[in-house]
């Protein structure tokens, strides 16, 4: 019996612990909080779910890996590496969701010495869209074409019925990483040019796409494209841009939280002691003011009646309740974010993925849209957890099965890795819908 350890017990688990015992695996979850794991496990008389913090125990991690088959990590990214060297030393295979970090391609070496595969990115994005691409891309070059652009955008959000707040979002998951991404700096490639995006123009640097069936949604740069080109095997590309999408609505928000210092992540212990009134009037540099929307609008260059204020004023950030128990401004908006933006009962949250290719074939031209469009079950798994964690759950199985068969740190680029997955989540109802215009 093959004995699959999962740590982490958070939103997007369920789907890939399911899935691993409706196989017939034995499923360990180890949670720093032992009731989420115990929820997951569900009384399946193969799981077990085991009480584990990753910051206090390393003998208990050893003992966890030593006595699993494969490891998937669904902590926090900054302790893959962790377990990533305990996989090593116990020769055990890894898959994360996560990117991978300078500290874990420095295993490669070490991974492929002891013959273990250190699989990540095997989520939604990064994961799903990688596979995607790469079937798309090695089947032009297959047929004698080069890829001249590239363009990727992905986005979880609400469902159309659901979006109803003026930020058209909501959190199946902790907003912090959300509200984190924010603080990224950008570079793409457009018509052989390096375009580079500071952070603070990361959400000025947005445009209007339309999606097929859906309609227009926004899209900004998601962190460095640049290194893609090498991934994917495309140096012939002239255009690289891999996007986030979102609402419409929703960069203006966030580009004049970002200019207030709602991203700062400087502690601040005095912040528990504010109302979110003080804490607005002291950003815009008005601590006494009569009139705070209007003092604000003025500090923004906007409108009083504009969206941007009338999405501040329904977070409540110019309020006079008092702030939560947290000490950086960051975790003070990611936290009113969660208590204004959840998903209600039987709401359905959605994602989208869209790859946009110009191929020059020697005869031809082609423009390629693939499209996966997926929603939530109102009664069950969000889309978000759905496709974040099958994936993992499916690159798991086929690592213990023998049908992925590669070591070293890899991402899922490979035909070997990338075909039999996808194939996999085309039959559990995860796949593309492709269009070709010449």
């Amino acid at each position: 019996m093959k004995n699959v350890l999962v740590l982490g017990a958070g939103l997007v688990a369920g789907p890939l612990v399911r899935h691993l015992l409706d196989h017939d695996y034995q499923v360990t979850v180890a949670s720093r909080t032992l009731d989420k794991a115990q929820d997951l496990i569900d009384g399946h008389p193969k799981g077990r779910a085991v009480q584990f913090d990753i910051t206090e125990d390393g003998a208990q991690l050893n003992d966890l890996v030593t006595e699993a088959s494969l490891v998937v990590s669904l902590l926090p990214y900054i302790y893959h590496v962790r377990v990533a060297r305990a996989c090593v030393e116990h020769q055990r295979p890894l898959v994360t969701t996560s990117y991978v970090s300078d500290e874990m391609e420095e295993l490669d070496e070490d991974a492929r010495e002891v013959g273990v595969i250190l699989l990540n990115e095997l989520g939604l994005d990064p994961g799903i869209d990688h596979m995607s691409a790469m079937r798309v891309i090695d089947r032009a070059h297959d047929a004698g074409g080069q890829v001249k652009a590239f363009r990727s955008f992905c986005g979880g959000l609400p469902a159309p019925e659901a979006n109803d707040n003026p930020l058209g979002y909501k959190f199946s998951w902790s907003p912090r990483g959300v509200v984190l991404a924010g603080r990224n700096d950008a570079r793409y490639l457009e018509n052989g040019r390096i375009v580079e995006v500071p952070n603070e123009r990361l959400f000025a640097r947005h445009y209007v796409t339309w999606v097929r069936g859906l309609g227009d949604y926004e899209a900004y740069p998601n962190r460095d494209s640049l290194p893609y080109i090498e991934r994917y095997g495309i140096p012939e590309a002239e255009t690289m841009y891999r996007g986030t999408l979102r609402n419409l609505g929703w960069c203006d928000v966030m580009l004049k939280l970002n200019e207030l210092g709602y991203f700062e992540l400087e502690e601040r212990p005095d912040l528990p002691t504010k109302t979110f009134r003080q804490i607005m009037a002291e950003l815009i540099e008005k601590e006494e003011t009569s009139d705070l929307r209007a003092d604000l609008a003025t500090h923004l260059n906007v409108a009083p009646n504009s969206g941007v204020v009338m999405a501040l004023e329904w977070l409540g950030l110019l309020d006079a309740e008092p702030v939560p128990e947290k000490t950086t401004l960051l975790d003070v908006l990611a936290d009113q974010m969660l208590e204004k933006m959840p998903y209600r009962e039987r709401e359905r949250d959605m994602v989208i993925l869209v790859h946009e290719f110009e191929v020059d074939y020697p005869d031809h031209e082609e423009t390629i849209s693939a499209t996966l469009i997926d929603f939530g079950d109102p009664d069950g798994e969000t889309a978000m957890a759905r496709t974040v964690g099958l994936p993992a759950a499916v690159g798991a199985r086929m690592i213990l099965e023998g049908e992925i068969n590669v070591n070293g740190v890899q991402i899922p680029v490979l035909p070997e890795i990338y075909g039999p997955v996808l194939d996999e989540l085309h039959r559990l109802g995860i796949s593309f819908e492709e269009s070709v215009s010449k």
